[in-house]
């Protein structure tokens, strides 16, 4: 098997840790494979892209502020195009294709997080109208959520998904929130809020029942302060770095051909890099 070569293109991408976790499954399935980071300005995008197979990649991952612009530069799957930004792409007889696997990862996490976290459930309470709002959205309509309350500061931005995603989607102001997360059975974060050097995430969860699940995109700390005030309560919560490792499963298997796992070994791994980072 020939060398092959995938890597995560950004501005700025030093931060990124998909290296470290494609690096890892490179290693354990024993490939001829190699996985880098390439930091391109936004003018420099569309040509790497272009030219990506000549570059020796085989694919790329895409992270801010260039997934819109690669969703323009390739040919998009259904969900990319749902959720307006590509962070996945591979080359496949000559085409570039892409898709976005914020979806799955932000499913696939609760899958494993909370089994059967969706189950009977219909309403959700989104707080964000960004793109990561997107991805979960439109995770959350493939899964049969029939009401999903998106609550941002800016009404007319959620205003604005419910145009996109359709009536799915019921825009709201922060002034509701406590009514909404009192039929709620899934709260999600996808702001920066709670993200280390951000402003703190105020929400009273007091209304949530029981059995509501809790799920924060945030991974910087990696107890955020809405997830611990959800487990002093005894819900079930989901992190954002298994969002993170499990929406990277996909671009591995089509840039190496192998389906890889997310296993304590590799969250052990991404978790002491992040305590590094601190320091």
């Amino acid at each position: 098997m020939s060398a092959r070569a995938a890597c995560v293109v950004g501005w700025p991408v030093a931060h990124s840790r998909s290296p470290l976790i494609h690096n890892y499954w490179i290693k354990q399935h024993k490939l001829p494979a190699d996985y880098r980071r390439e930091a391109l300005k936004p003018e420099e995008v569309a040509d790497f892209l272009a030219n990506l197979a000549a570059r020796g990649y085989v694919g790329c991952n895409v992270t801010l502020p260039h997934k819109e612009a690669a969703l323009a530069a390739s040919e998009p799957d259904d969900r990319a195009r749902a959720v307006g930004a590509a962070n996945t792409l591979w080359l496949d007889s000559g085409r570039l294709l892409s898709t976005n696997t914020d979806v799955e990862g932000f499913t696939n996490n609760l899958d494993a997080a909370v089994p059967h976290w969706d189950r009977g459930q219909n309403d959700a309470v989104v707080l964000g109208a960004g793109g990561s709002a997107r991805a979960v959205i439109h995770g959350l309509i493939e899964r049969g959520f029939g009401r999903i309350h998106v609550v941002n500061r800016a009404f007319d931005r959620a205003e604005t998904l419910r145009q996109r995603f359709g009536a799915a989607v019921l825009p709201a102001k922060w002034t509701a929130l406590p009514h909404l997360l009192g039929r709620a059975g899934l709260l999600v974060n996808t702001t920066p809020l709670g993200m280390t050097g951000q402003e703190r995430l105020a929400v009273d969860l007091a209304p949530l029942s029981a059995d509501a699940v809790v799920a924060d995109l945030v991974y910087a700390p990696l107890e955020t302060e809405l997830l611990a005030a959800a487990r002093r309560r005894g819900l079930a919560t989901a992190d954002g770095l298994g969002m993170l490792l499990h929406q990277a499963v996909r671009g591995f298997s089509l840039w190496f051909g192998v389906h890889p796992d997310v296993t304590p070994d590799l969250r052990a791994l991404i978790e002491a890099d992040l305590t590094r980072s601190k320091e």
